[in-house]
């Protein structure tokens, strides 16, 4: 027998669920748990970064919505100053990196460190010691690279002096 009690609640819940939003677009969802660690996932070059930085798709399509991508870069491995269309968060599982910022002032951040780059924002990212990464995109990844002006330019003519460059020994703070 249904209690008057469990019945009140039932008629506050029910039209609860219906209000809430739909999961978004691009995003999974998973009918059981999905975990993975770091050392069993097989990483590959990622298109438009540097040879340097090879990561794997951990979540979503990030060709077309939110993802969550993992990275782990040597010391010394730079993305040249670019932008992202969609909002990034960027979280360090390990290692020192040096995050620049346009018109602001340089960041370093350690594991456990957390950065947001909001849509269009120019940066870049260097790893200064080894580091492990995880990158949460919030809608369709992409990434525009671009010159000292700010002047968008095409990846291989960034990506080919980044090759072609010696990475400086920086140091960690």
């Amino acid at each position: 027998m249904i209690t008057r009690t469990l019945v009140c609640a039932l008629l506050l819940v029910a039209p609860l669920t219906f209000a809430l939003p739909p999961v978004s677009r691009g995003q999974e969802t998973a009918s059981h748990p999905k975990a993975r660690n770091i050392a069993e996932i097989k990483l590959e070059p990622v298109p438009g970064m540097p040879m340097c930085a090879p990561g794997a798709v951990l979540s979503g399509d990030p060709s077309k919505g939110p993802s969550i991508i993992v990275g782990k870069l040597p010391a010394g491995c730079l993305v040249p100053w670019h932008y992202h269309t969609p909002n990034e968060q960027l979280m360090m599982i390990s290692g020192v990196a040096r995050l620049d910022v346009k018109d602001g002032e340089p960041v370093i951040l350690r594991a456990g460190g957390f950065a947001l780059m909001p849509s269009h924002h120019v940066h870049q990212f260097r790893c200064t010691t080894a580091c492990s990464l995880f990158v949460h995109s919030d809608a369709a990844y992409d990434i525009h690279y671009v010159d000292a002006q700010g002047k968008e330019i095409p990846a291989d003519d960034a990506l080919n002096v980044v090759q072609k460059t010696k990475p400086k020994s920086a140091k960690a703070k």
